[in-house]
């Protein structure tokens, strides 16, 4: 097996190379699964790549705690962030409040994204899964970049609804999306800006968009999560203008960036396979499983980070009080110890306990929306695409944190005409 260096971790072009990234990957669970990690120009953390491991730090979230320090940035970058926003990871939001505070604000949203209540926006999804896929229809000879050109779009309108934000604004937040999650990217990073220029006028331009979203939503109250954000709670236990901007970010970025990679990755997997389409369209119960497959198989968060607040052992490696330990979901997605044949894409792969969506107290708020979202999309798409296959080579964003297919030229073959068979 090639020699990788653990530092690598840090690196964002591993990440632009998914091949690459997962022999890493591999490499690092196999030989090193408590690795130290001191890359130049990072503060120094552990790493976990395995599935066991990682699942016990989650549940032991009285000793590792998810704040401050919350994704890998440069220190330079957190430096910027302390002076321009009070923090060092410039937006604070649930992913990196502790205890009873992140439960109190967590819970403001809650009902909101629990499965009794995510029947009330099916018809919804549903409907916007038929619009989005139907635009397949309008592109000559049935090329078009699949990511770019509708896949991006389906789960940011998805969100945009569920904040009450209006369509107008969907470009805009796209643009400061994939600019806060691909600030390490030359192809993504404003031209003429160092990572911690670029984090900081986007973080910038979201406060003065969410400013102008709260200040309608405190004018025009809706059923909408934007409005129980600007509501907040009561008296002294409001949201900071810290947190309430962190809470607009999380439920913005998180709710269709994400989603949108893996759709991606699922689209990619149809493109191995070119059976499966049949399958799908045949079969409406392979879909629950192919969609939850193709978040385990994409893993669009790679990681967070925990702290220790005491010294911790874990396979024999003592993790001292007041170190970083990066928890390497990408990595735990693709466990061998869990997932037989990890490195391949099953459709009906059952069980599939993946981590994709963290575990404990901090587990994905959104999940259930986003498995909606995706297991739409492809009733959608199985039902108007017969076939679809590669019109060029899919383009990875170079990102530690957050990444996925950012482009996915096809050419694709629709039916005459979509079966409109029950959801």
């Amino acid at each position: 097996m090639e020699a990788f260096d653990v530092n690598q971790i840090a690196d964002p072009a591993i990440y632009g190379d998914p091949a690459r990234l997962q022999a890493f990957m591999t490499w690092l669970r196999t030989e090193h699964p408590v690795a130290r990690a001191e890359p130049p120009g990072y503060r120094s953390f552990w790493v976990l790549t395995r599935h066991a491991h990682i699942r016990e730090v989650e549940r032991r979230a009285d000793i590792f705690n998810a704040g401050p320090r919350s994704t890998l940035m440069p220190v330079e970058v957190e430096e910027m962030n302390r002076q321009f926003f009070g923090l060092e990871a410039g937006v604070e939001s649930l992913v990196m409040i502790d205890g009873a505070r992140h439960q109190e604000l967590r819970a403001m949203t809650q009902d909101y994204f629990l499965p009794k209540n995510i029947r009330r926006l099916e018809a919804m999804v549903d409907g916007l899964a038929d619009e989005f896929v139907g635009r397949l229809r309008s592109f000559a000879g049935g090329r078009c970049d699949i990511a770019a050109d509708v896949v991006f779009w389906y789960p940011l309108r998805v969100a945009m609804t569920i904040l009450g934000i209006p369509p107008a604004d969907e470009a805009r937040m796209l643009k400061l999306t994939h600019e806060i999650f691909g600030a390490s990217d030359p192809a993504v990073r404003r031209p003429g800006l160092t990572i911690g220029e670029h984090l900081t006028t986007v973080v910038q331009e979201y406060a003065a968009f969410f400013a102008e979203v709260n200040a309608r939503k405190l004018a025009d109250p809706q059923d909408d999560v934007g409005t129980l954000i600007a509501r907040g709670l009561e008296g002294a236990r409001d949201l900071t203008p810290s947190e309430r901007l962190g809470y607009y970010v999380i439920v913005a970025t998180a709710g269709h960036d994400t989603t949108a990679a893996s759709i991606a990755g699922g689209i990619s997997a149809l493109i191995d396979d070119p059976s499966l389409i049949a399958r799908l369209r045949d079969d409406p119960a392979l879909v629950k499983s192919f969609a939850n497959e193709a978040i385990r198989y994409t893993a669009p968060v790679k990681h967070f980070f925990r702290t220790a607040t005491q010294d911790y052992t874990i396979d024999d490696v003592v993790i001292r009080a007041g170190d970083h330990v990066m928890l390497n979901y990408g990595a735990a997605t693709r466990d061998d110890a869990v997932f037989p044949d990890a490195q391949r894409f099953v459709a009906d792969r059952t069980p599939n306990n993946h981590l994709a969506f963290g575990y404990g107290p901090h587990q994905c708020l959104g999940q259930f929306v986003a498995k909606l979202e995706i297991e739409a999309f492809f009733r959608a798409f199985s039902r108007n695409v017969t076939s679809v296959v590669a019109d060029g080579p899919a383009l990875y964003t170079q990102a530690a944190f957050v990444s996925g297919i950012r482009s996915l030229p096809v050419r694709l073959e629709m039916a005459a005409e979509a079966s409109h068979a029950a959801h």
